[in-house]
């Protein structure tokens, strides 16, 4: 989630459509390669030598008026992220004279605004970290349609993928504000180096890579098992490469059963890693009872002999290899997910505002969430990839962020959006239950896949008639 759902969190205690696929995986390596070619200098704030880092650019969204109007915006965000996304909104206040009220929220957000909207008292505009989430606003007839202006911004710095997650029934509702790019390996470039190991490009040679890490005396994957969105972007990433963008949609939308032989295969594959407790830092048990953050902590800290050699997640990874003493592009690589099928997978996710009151100030913050001045803001601030593509890639601190961000949008129309984020938020995106904990028990007994498939169809099939 986006950051995702998946490591809001996690970093506040510190988460396609035609065409080929083979530009958006060519894009992936191309920012890849930025990445590990980066120098220590790159690992915080190296903006010196970005042109025009000390002008202040004229506007590049007209505002209305806003004195002594109120609005509140509501978001699952906390620590970093509520601190940049505060940011943001302090300079929407500056150029309207609104004043803005940020509201926590609780995950799963859907909930959380039901009972605010029940009581009389819903926010202006909510930030939603699911393609479900915005269906369930729009049926539950919670969301207002996107104004004019701020359909003029999305038409100008958005790609049609974008503007078309953001879309019910052909009406535009959501403005995606923060992207994550999903489709990562990070890693302990010391253990690399001792084990003689390089990054893997294909799934064969990622359990290639594996054991000879494992030879050297240091566990190679880490995986946060406790928290079990993270094996849904496992799942994901593996389906898209392996069973191609088309049954990924159709599954996604639930147009074909979880018992398919493409999620037989999908789970199969994954199991040649679950399988093996060697390979999993602690094993399924420790996996189990390892949460995200600490999957990542623990392979960044140790130096070269840390509790494991890699870990999978999206962009925001970075943001807790901060929390160590480890510096992103010497000590701390990452490469693309490799790829299972024909292609490497692009998975992302996102968080869009809809606006939950008709209201002059609510449709005024979509409009400014859909420009670049408001997505300079927090791209400088770090922790943060944008789904804009007018945004100057100047503007992210480091160049590892720029790789990141770069691929994301050279990926253009052929990513394809977290598919649990897609699903009805009691399939997909809640602890204990549906996907996750299915998946959860799959970690642990990764030879049933027939019984995970049933349970995840019977879960599935309950939640998509709801």
């Amino acid at each position: 989630m986006g950051t995702t759902r998946r490591a809001r969190r996690a970093l506040g205690t510190g988460r396609g459509r035609l065409g080929t696929r083979r530009a958006a995986v060519a894009a992936v390596a191309a920012g890849a390669l930025a990445l590990t070619g980066c120098s220590s200098g790159d690992s915080g704030d190296d903006k010196g030598s970005d042109t025009g880092a000390s002008k202040e650019p004229a506007a590049s969204v007209q505002l209305p008026q806003l004195k002594g109007e109120t609005i509140q915006v509501a978001a699952v965000w906390t620590g970093p992220e509520q601190e940049n996304f505060t940011k943001v909104l302090t300079e929407f206040e500056k150029r309207t004279g609104a004043k803005v009220t940020f509201v926590p929220a609780q995950d799963p957000i859907v909930n959380f605004l039901g009972t605010k909207i029940a009581g009389g008292s819903p926010p202006d505009v909510a930030m939603l970290p699911q393609v479900g989430a915005i269906q369930q606003a729009v049926e539950k007839k919670w969301a207002k349609p996107v104004g004019a202006e701020a359909k003029a911004q999305l038409a100008k710095n958005y790609g049609q993928v974008w503007q078309d997650l953001g879309s019910v029934d052909g009406e535009q509702y959501g403005v995606y504000f923060k992207a994550a790019n999903k489709s990562l390996v990070w890693y302990n470039n010391a253990a690399f180096e001792n084990a003689g190991a390089s990054a893997p490009a294909t799934w064969p040679d990622f359990l290639a890579t594996a054991e000879t890490i494992s030879a050297s005396g240091v566990t190679p994957v880490s995986v946060g098992g406790a928290d079990g969105w993270t094996l849904t972007d496992w799942f994901e990433n593996i389906y898209l490469s392996q069973a191609g963008p088309e049954k990924y949609d159709q599954l996604a939308k639930h147009e074909i059963k979880w018992t398919d032989g493409s999620v037989r295969d999908a789970l199969t594959t994954l199991g040649q890693l679950f399988g093996k407790p060697n390979l999993i830092a602690g094993g399924a048990d420790g996996a189990l009872q390892t949460e995200f953050p600490a999957s990542v902590t623990q392979t960044f800290t140790g130096g070269d002999q840390p509790k494991a050699a890699m870990v999978f997640e999206a962009d925001f990874v970075g943001a807790m290899i901060g929390e160590t003493e480890a510096k992103i592009g010497t000590d701390a690589k990452v490469f693309p997910f490799p790829a299972v099928g024909p292609e490497a997978p692009v998975v992302t996710g996102g968080d869009a505002a809809v606006a939950l009151k008709d209201s002059k100030g609510a449709q005024a913050l979509l409009t400014f969430l859909a420009s670049t001045d408001a997505a300079k803001i927090w791209a400088e601030a770090g922790g943060f990839i944008s789904p804009n593509k007018s945004l100057d890639g100047a503007a992210y601190p480091n160049e590892v962020q720029r790789g990141i961000a770069k691929a994301l949008i050279d990926a253009g129309d052929n990513v394809r959006f977290d598919m649990s984020d897609q699903a009805p938020q009691s399939f997909g995106g809640t602890p204990g239950k549906g996907e996750w904990k299915t998946l959860q028990d799959f970690l642990k007994n990764p030879k049933d896949i027939a019984g995970a498939q049933q349970k995840l169809e019977s879960d599935a099939a309950k939640a998509y008639q709801s």
